[in-house]
This record gives C-alpha cells, sequence and structure tokens, in this order.
C-alpha cells in the first residue's frame, strides 16, 4: 500500500495507539510517526520496544509538522491535551482521535483547534482488555469498524483521507452523527461493559460463594464477564461521565426487560423465557455472519 501521511503524531501511546502504529508500519502508511504519552515510564518502555520513530517529551513536541494527529488518551483528558498542542498544529493538518464517546469530546477539543486545522473525530470499534503500550498488535482493526464523526464545516477531502488510513490499517469505516454515535456505542459497548462490572462486584458480593470457586468455575459464563470487566479503569470511568445520558437511557431499558425476565421466571412462564433466548440467540448468530466474532469455542481468543 502507499503513504497517506508524511508525518503521523499519537498522543497518548496505549492499547490503540500501539495497534495504529505497527498497523501503519505493517503497509507503509506513514513517511514518519511520533509519539508521547504522558508518563515517563511509558515513554521509555515505548522507545525500549521500538513503539514509534521518534517518542518525543511533550505533546507540543510530537505534533510538530504533523499531517495527522491522533488523540489517544481517555476522553476526560482530551480537552485538555487539545488545548496543549493547539500552537504547535500545522496548518491544515488533520485531527482526530478514537474515543469511544464523540459528543463530548468534541465539545472539549473543537473550540481550542485552530482556523486551517481539520478536526475529524473518529471511533475504531476494536479492543481488547489489555491496556497500555506494550499490549498493541498490528491486526487489532482488521476485518472491524471504524466509526467517522464529522463535525460541521469537516472538509471533505480530510474526511476521505483519515477514511483511507483506516480502511489500509485493516478497518470498514461508517460515518455518523455524535448523538447518533453515542447511543449505538451506549448499546454495544457502555452498557455491556457496565454490566459486566456489576456482574463481576456482584459475585464478589456473595461471600456464599467463595473466591476459589468463583475462579475455578468461571468458564460456565462468568468468565466472559470477567474479561472486559479487566479494562482500563480510567478510560471506562471519563466513558461513563461523558456519555451520560445515553447510557442511561440504555440502563433503563435494559432494568424494565430485567424486571420483565425476573417476572417470567417467577411465574413459571417458559414461552416468554424460549422465545426472548431464541430472539437474543438469532443476534448472536447475526455478528458472527457479519464476521465481527467467531463461533470457536474459545471465541477465537485464545489465551487473549
Amino acid at each position: 500500500m502507499s503513504q497517506i501521511y508524511d508525518r503521523v503524531a499519537l498522543i497518548g501511546l496505549g492499547l490503540i495507539a500501539s495497534s495504529m502504529f505497527w498497523a501503519m508500519k505493517r503497509s507503509g502508511l506513514a513517511g514518519e510517526v511520533t509519539g508521547y504519552a504522558r508518563s515517563a515510564e511509558t515513554r521509555a518502555t515505548a522507545r525500549e520496544i521500538g513503539l514509534c520513530d521518534r517518542v518525543c517529551e511533550s505533546a507540543a513536541e510530537a505534533v510538530e509538522g504533523a499531517d495527522l494527529v491522533v488523540l489517544c488518551v481517555p476522553v476526560g483528558a482530551m480537552g485538555a491535551v487539545a488545548k496543549e498542542i493547539a500552537p504547535a498544529l500545522k496548518p491544515g493538518a488533520t485531527v482526530s482521535d478514537v474515543g469511544s464517546v464523540k459528543k463530548a469530546v468534541i465539545s472539549a477539543v473543537a473550540p481550542h483547534l485552530p482556523q486551517g486545522v481539520h478536526f475529524v473525530p473518529a471511533h475504531p470499534m476494536a479492543g481488547t482488555e489489555h491496556s497500555g503500550p506494550t499490549s498493541g498488535f498490528a491486526e487489532l482493526f482488521d476485518n472491524k469498524y471504524c466509526l467517522i464523526v464529522p463535525v460541521p464545516g469537516s472538509d471533505r477531502d480530510a474526511v476521505d483521507r483519515l477514511e483511507s488510513l483506516w480502511h489500509a490499517l485493516g478497518s470498514k469505516t461508517d460515518e455518523m452523527d455524535a448523538d447518533h454515535h453515542d447511543l449505538v456505542c451506549a448499546v454495544t459497548s457502555h452498557a455491556p461493559h457496565l454490566i459486566a462490572y456489576t456482574m463481576v462486584g456482584v459475585a464478589d458480593d456473595i461471600r456464599r460463594v467463595t473466591d476459589s470457586e468463583v475462579i475455578k468455575y468461571s468458564a460456565a459464563g462468568f468468565r466472559d464477564f470477567t474479561r472486559i470487566a479487566a479494562s482500563d479503569p480510567t478510560m471506562w470511568r471519563d466513558v461513563f461521565l461523558s456519555n451520560k445520558d445515553a447510557t442511561l437511557e440504555i440502563l433503563g431499558r435494559f432494568t424494565e426487560e430485567l424486571f420483565a425476565l425476573q417476572k417470567a421466571i417467577r411465574d413459571g412462564d417458559g414461552d416468554h423465557l424460549h422465545h426472548y433466548f431464541t430472539r437474543t440467540r438469532a443476534i448472536r448468530k447475526g455478528i458472527i455472519d457479519a464476521g465481527q466474532d467467531t463461533d470457536a469455542p474459545d471465541f477465537g481468543r485464545g489465551k487473549v
């Protein structure tokens, strides 16, 4: 594949940024990739493993001369980082992000960006429960979706160029507005994570189930809650506080469905339960048919 950007700056060097770097290097999509992380330890690790062509000592230094700047920090930190890098941005550069909330990120970032800099928010719908600079791998985005969320007045050429990058990284792309994005993600990602955190918390609270039993018998289903409940706490705290309205709406609907299932179990209504589980099983099959997961016994994740 041919080079899409001469210089790309990655601000924040966790799972998504490191995977972007390895995927860009796999296909030769950027001439130079600079990087910055707030933690000196993270920067040292990045240098040690060859993550980024050049690891900088400040965010402003990293974005200098970059054609594309990607904010890969927790959504609660996006505004402060945008303010910090604004004076150093190259005229005509594109600023994007990888946050899983869009409305709050746009409100936090857009006011800081100077005239002539293009803002094209994005959200790769890919991830694992692992975090940090050593967690990334080039294949993370293969056959996954990246949602592109242009802001009013977004430069079409800048949007198309960013989409071409995500395609080259292995992703499929869709465009949508920020409100719709946040509702979609509340259903597909945010509420499931909160439910997983809750289920793991409930198991911890029930002292009649010992710690050893919870761990020993976790393959019965609990394991899959614990996988996503192991995700980065700072990131998910910021996600829930930033996507409050959509998450609360979906949790309200979830609570209604849960009450209906409780009633069916209490009343011995097997027909209701069977119909409900048949419908949800079909949704799972649709996810597999769409290539967004596998029906392998270990979900294709091996030891991940």
